[in-house]
């Protein structure tokens, strides 16, 4: 409830309807339209007090960040995945060029040294 979440960080509830129309936060609704805050709204919520009251960000500045944020975790996402795409590639590569290797080698019958005289 906006009530109770706007009295536990000290806020007005004006302001966290602010927040919702500036398109920083989206709580979910219940079918009476009551706004319903998940643990992800409210670090979200968490980090935007802390941008504006600790940092003063306009919320201007907070919408680039929390987008910029949003892009930065996006990417790191496909970089983790391409990560895992080289390493599965690079083990196949090397498990190709170990069998070659073993399959080069030709064994020999064991033989006696012998000293040649020259």
């Amino acid at each position: 409830m906006i009530s109770a979440v706007a009295e536990t960080y000290g806020i007005h509830p004006q302001t966290l309807r602010l927040y919702e129309r500036e398109g920083l936060l989206a709580p979910s609704r219940t079918e009476g339209n009551t706004r319903l805050y998940s643990e992800e709204d409210l670090r979200e919520l968490e980090t935007i007090l802390n941008l504006t009251r600790d940092l003063g960000v306009n919320l201007a500045g907070v919408e680039i960040i929390l987008n910029m944020r949003q892009k930065m975790e996006k990417m790191q996402g496909e970089i983790s995945e391409f990560i895992e795409y080289i390493q599965r590639e690079m083990g196949r590569q090397e498990d190709g060029w170990k069998d070659r290797v073993q399959n080069a080698l030709v064994r020999l019958p064991p033989r006696d040294l012998v000293k040649k005289d020259s």
